[in-house]
């Protein structure tokens, strides 16, 4: 250990928090948590301890370390996790085990809404959030949430009372009607306003509601609402998800970089990334994603559906900041510090022009282009200035035309690793939002054209059945159960000649 390193740590705090172990290049090549910042990381510097070969190699390769502090135990849970899958150490790959990491799933739009832990996310409909990398840490915080809010974690088949979990106070007793559906599930969303990093906009909330309670003389309700309010509060003083707002953001290694390649005025609070996704001018959506303090806030993504229908992915894009940052928007969701464009300098141009005809035009706009990961500046246009020797310490260059700059830094680089994770994430949510307006859209065509089948009687039959290919497999009497004798009579002609083409496809031969 060099004596520079040496003297640092002797400034480690004992509070929670996640530290950063950097090489000799101020590569970032592990991160991790810690309840106690002070006496993890002094571990990895204790000749007695015993380690195996992997950290061995990680603790020869330290030459500096830097720490984040937060409030709690799962706040550095959260942030570890955003960190890894933002830098991707390479011992943090070398040194994990061989388990999948965890998610929170909550089946919240259910009859019977559940909340619990799993390795494997599916496509089944419910919410997944995460992943986090300590599946013992999530368990133990959703135990603790589960007093503040009470949620079932499984049903059990023909069960009628409320069971011992109720009257402990950890479930909603939905199967006496102790609960209604309805308020189980703002229950939920309080609970998953928590897990996604809101604890003091549902602390007001709660606050708000109890206070309402009182005046109007409902006491019972307002004990609850003060118990809850309560039991909050003292959570931030054992274990709570992500409150962004307390981060130290002068110690994110990516957003230092971007600040001073980009000559921004200050820290980026809230950097936006916007994509567009469409099949052939159809089902035309575009994502805007937020990164709060360089962290995911899945809380403020919007989603948006074109008002026109166009193969053109620069009118699409000029559409889609027009309305982002229109006076209603701006007022409702604030301004970003700064805006990402997935794509190269006709989506950055469309989006510049669309900023300028909005009246904001002091929001720096930068945009990346896909294949080589070039970071575009409009000259002029941007609003930020290219640091040159920022760009050369990071081993970058940089080509220019007439009216772009196009920023060439390799991708190992912790402000191309951050730039990449928001690129991929507004990617990945426009594209599963057309995706869900394709199906969508596939199952209303299938029903369109029958008589006596309009738009809420599609609605029903997807939600009772959850596809067309389950409104195809249901039998006469499960039809006749949702939509009626005459209905489900006259949908049973309409789908005959479905129904053989689909026994045709599966029949085995």
């Amino acid at each position: 250990m060099n004596k520079a390193l040496e003297a640092k740590l002797k400034d480690l705090p004992r509070e929670p928090g996640v530290y950063f172990h950097k090489n000799k290049n101020e590569e970032i090549i592990y991160v991790g948590k810690a309840a106690v910042l002070r006496n993890r990381v002094r571990q990895y510097f204790q000749a007695s301890r015993n380690r195996d070969p992997k950290t061995e190699a990680l603790v020869e390769e330290i030459y500096d370390t830097d720490w984040m502090v937060v409030e709690s135990e799962l706040e550095a849970l959260f942030l570890e996790a955003e960190m890894i899958r933002r830098y991707m150490p390479r011992y943090n790959i070398l040194l994990r085990d061989d388990k999948a990491m965890s998610y929170i799933r909550i089946d919240y739009d259910s009859d019977y809404p559940t909340v619990g832990t799993t390795r494997r996310p599916l496509d089944d409909g419910a919410r997944y959030y995460g992943p986090y990398f300590s599946t013992y840490g999530v368990r133990q915080a959703l135990k603790l949430l589960r007093r503040i809010f009470p949620f079932a974690t499984r049903q059990i088949p023909g069960q009628k009372r409320a069971t011992l979990h109720y009257h402990l106070g950890l479930d909603p007793g939905l199967e006496e009607g102790k609960t209604s559906l309805e308020d189980y599930r703002a229950n939920l969303r309080k609970l998953i306003a928590v897990i996604e990093g809101r604890r003091t906009t549902i602390l007001k909330e709660i606050e708000k509601d109890m206070k309402r309670a009182a005046k109007a003389q409902d006491f019972e309700t307002a004990t609850k609402l003060r118990n809850q309010v309560s039991a909050l509060q003292n959570l931030g003083k054992q274990v709570i998800f992500s409150d962004k707002e307390f981060l130290d953001i002068s110690k994110d290694h990516a957003l230092n970089e971007l600040v001073d390649l980009l000559q921004l005025a200050g820290f980026p609070k809230r950097i936006e990334g916007y994509d567009i996704s469409h099949m052939q001018g159809t089902n035309v959506v575009a994502s805007m994603v937020v990164f709060t303090n360089g962290v995911s806030d899945k809380g403020e993504y919007r989603k948006f559906k074109t008002r026109k229908e166009h193969n053109n992915d620069f009118y699409n894009m000029h559409e889609t900041i027009g309305r982002r940052l229109s006076e209603k928007n701006i007022k409702a969701w604030g301004t970003p510090s700064l805006i990402l464009i997935d794509g190269g300098k006709g989506q950055l141009d469309a989006a510049i022009q669309a900023r300028d005809a909005a009246g904001q035009s002091h929001i720096p706009f930068v945009g990346i282009a896909k294949r080589e990961e070039q970071i575009v500046i409009q000259k002029g246009k941007s609003n930020v200035e290219l640091n040159v020797q920022e760009m050369h310490r990071l081993g970058g260059f940089a080509t220019e035309s007439e009216d772009f700059i196009l920023v060439n830094i390799p991708h190992n680089t912790n402000v191309v690793k951050l730039l990449q994770r928001i690129r991929d994430e507004s990617h990945r949510f426009a594209v599963t939002y057309h995706s869900v307006l394709k199906v969508k859209h596939q199952t209303a065509s299938m029903l369109d054209d029958i008589p006596t089948i309009g738009p809420a009687t599609r609605k029903k039959l997807i939600k009772t059945f959850g596809s067309m290919r389950g409104v195809l497999q249901a039998s006469d009497e499960e039809l006749m159960h949702v939509l009626g004798e005459k209905k489900a009579t006259v949908l049973k002609q309409y789908l005959q000649p479905m129904q053989r083409k689909q026994e045709d496809f599966t029949e085995t031969p």
